[in-house]
């Protein structure tokens, strides 16, 4: 039987969310609900709300989520009710040729649930990358749920459903970094100190933070920066090859998503290094202009990464085991726990940068 739900509505462009009442139905074939216990204020909501995602409105938004399977549809053999999970926005296919190469984190065709969620006059809802979880109930495929140790919190936990895991696998699974690396990230954000963090676990030896704002640069000593660069009076570029014997650094983590700070990146690497952009740009912002010598001559690799390149049911528990045994400090990115009502504020802080991760506690 449907269950009616609180959750965060968008209705259009720019305007205000509104906490409303959610229609959630039984799970169908391949489907599971979810109750949800915590879910992370993302960015990317923030997009949504602002329509730069789609003008699919209105919009269920939250993503970044975990918490306990409440009921399974018809087929479902690799989650049950009781599972604590995080959820995921990647579900893969295991059948299109990313996954037959055994490839499966660039899955072509991942997939979310099938039915629609509602609101109480029937309107159907677009949830937030396939998921929809600042709701205190959700409806996703199967796929979508990653079984973890429950003994992780809920308020950790659903942190690497998005930001957290896209920051650590741009490090790792992407950028490659490995022991005595070195690594720079611009923007330090939560994306940014992920990446920071990542680094720092996977034994770099010169980590490297760039930022524009002084306590962000702070909070990124925190998950294992070794050095600070303020962009905004120092050439960051110039700094990085200081720091780095003049050569540049093996792996440079573009974790904004703007041309300057992707011009900045291409050219702070060594020779032959690696270039990752993790940060989203916006539809309307274009490449910055390189001469095609310079991609030539300096080799190396530009790659984007998507989602940390990570695989949820890999990577999401060995990640909750690494912070259980003290080595991965998931708690830092927590920097306030706020209900269902509190989401306007969260996204006036998150864009005033004066927070890491708000967490929807429910």
């Amino acid at each position: 039987m449907a269950q009616e739900v609180r959750g965060v509505v968008a209705h259009g462009k720019g305007k205000p969310v509104s906490v409303e009442t959610v229609v959630v139905p039984d799970p169908g074939p391949g489907e599971a609900v979810v109750q949800v216990q915590a879910c992370g204020v993302c960015h990317t909501d923030l997009h949504y709300r602002e329509g730069g995602i789609n003008d699919e409105f209105p919009f269920l938004l939250g993503h970044e989520a975990a918490g306990v399977v409440e009921s399974v549809g018809e087929g479902v053999t690799d989650v049950a009710p009781g599972d604590f999970v995080i959820l995921n926005w990647r579900a893969v296919c295991g059948q299109c040729r990313a996954c037959k190469k055994g490839k499966p984190w660039y899955c072509f065709a991942t997939h979310n649930a099938t039915q629609k969620m509602t609101l109480a006059s029937g309107q159907e809802l677009s949830p937030a990358l396939g998921i929809g979880a600042f709701v205190e109930k959700t409806l996703v495929a199967s796929g979508q749920c990653t079984k973890v140790n429950p003994a992780v919190t809920p308020q950790i936990a659903g942190l690497l459903g998005c930001g957290v895991m896209a920051g650590i696998g741009a490090a790792i699974n992407t950028g490659g970094v490995g022991r005595g690396d070195s690594i720079a990230v611009i923007g330090c954000g939560g994306v940014g100190d992920a990446a920071i963090a990542g680094a720092n676990l996977a034994g770099a030896s010169t980590i490297i933070a760039v930022d524009m704002d002084d306590r962000k640069l702070e909070w990124a000593k925190g998950f294992g920066a070794t050095h600070t660069i303020n962009a905004r009076s120092t050439d960051p570029v110039e700094a990085i090859k200081e720091l780095t014997g003049g050569f540049g650094a093996d792996v440079v983590v573009d974790a904004v998503g703007r041309p300057e700070t992707w011009k900045q990146a291409f050219f702070a690497r060594d020779l032959a290094g690696t270039v990752v952009l993790v940060g989203v740009p916006t539809p309307d912002l274009m490449a910055p202009e390189i001469p095609m010598i310079e991609y030539f001559g300096r080799g190396g690799q530009l790659k984007s990464s998507w989602y940390g390149d990570c695989l949820p049911e890999r990577d999401f528990p060995m990640l909750v085991d690494l912070h259980l045994q003290g080595r991965l400090p998931l708690e830092k990115f927590v920097s306030e726990e706020i209900g269902l009502d509190d989401i306007e504020a969260a996204f006036d802080k998150m864009h005033k940068g004066d927070v890491l991760r708000s967490v929807v506690v429910l």
